[in-house]
């Protein structure tokens, strides 16, 4: 499809999507979060593609949803109006290949949902978080959702009640990102990290994110038949037997993805 609200493009087997609405600091509308689903179900039906990095243009990465959309809507209206934009969050969980947000200057409300529903995120020195939403009479609780799953109900609770910023490091120790960096290497660093993940075994890194996502909210016992079960399966195919004979050969494997 044609883009206007991201930006879409490659590098090696990484799949580049890049906020676009730099003049609204990436504020989400019903056509960013449109494209932003679209494009990830591309990327994760792209063979060519084995990792995806969310990223933005302009100063902040996202600063929630565009005020400007708000008004003027019924009950309903506003239910499926929400439902697009916070569809990201299950598109994510449901897909196989990793998805990495890139975060600069500022994520807040829908935000840092974003980042929050991204399995993996690198942010730059100078990055801020917060669930601000409610400093303006509203409250975050579509980004409450995978905030809790990654932060605990404690730490949600303080963001969301809150709505004051933290910054990269406070957000690193919580658990809401991975890594921090220098503003200037966020680019580069970001893509570093995802090459790392793009030589995996495809296959083994699909199956295994979306047996965590399953076993996720399972009690211990379920969770663990479930992803014996779901092992077992990844035993059977030839890239787990090339992985473990390249590994005994001392040689780099070469990934079949079947």
């Amino acid at each position: 499809m044609n883009y206007t609200s991201v930006i879409v493009s490659k590098n090696e087997k990484i799949g580049m999507i890049t906020l676009n609405r730099p003049e609204f600091n990436n504020t989400f509308n019903v056509p960013l979060a449109i494209e932003l689903n679209n494009a990830l179900l591309e990327f994760e039906n792209d063979e060519r593609v084995n990792v995806i990095i969310i990223n933005a243009s302009g100063k902040n990465f996202c600063t929630g949803i565009d005020i400007n959309d708000l008004e003027g809507k019924s009950n309903i209206e506003y239910l499926e109006w929400v439902g697009l934009m916070e569809k990201m969050n299950t598109t994510i969980a449901s897909m196989g290949k990793p998805v990495i947000a890139s975060v600069q200057k500022i994520a807040v409300a829908n935000g840092i949902g974003l980042v929050a529903a991204c399995d993996l995120a690198i942010a730059a020195d100078n990055a801020k978080f917060g669930a601000t939403a409610i400093n303006v009479g509203l409250f975050c609780m579509g980004p409450a959702v995978p905030l809790l799953k990654s932060l605990g109900r404690k730490k949600t609770l303080e963001l969301i009640m809150m709505g004051e910023l933290i910054d990269a490091f406070e957000a690193q120790r919580i658990g809401l990102i991975n890594k921090v960096v220098p503003a200037e290497n966020l680019e580069e660093e970001t893509l570093n990290y995802a090459r790392k993940l793009a030589n995996k075994s495809p296959l083994a890194l699909q199956l295994g994110k979306k047996s965590f996502y399953k076993m996720e909210d399972l009690d211990f016992k379920k969770a663990l038949d479930l992803t014996n079960n779901h092992f077992a399966t990844l035993c059977t195919t030839e890239d787990a037997h090339e992985g473990v004979d390249a590994f005994l050969n001392k040689r780099e494997p070469v990934w079949k993805n079947r």
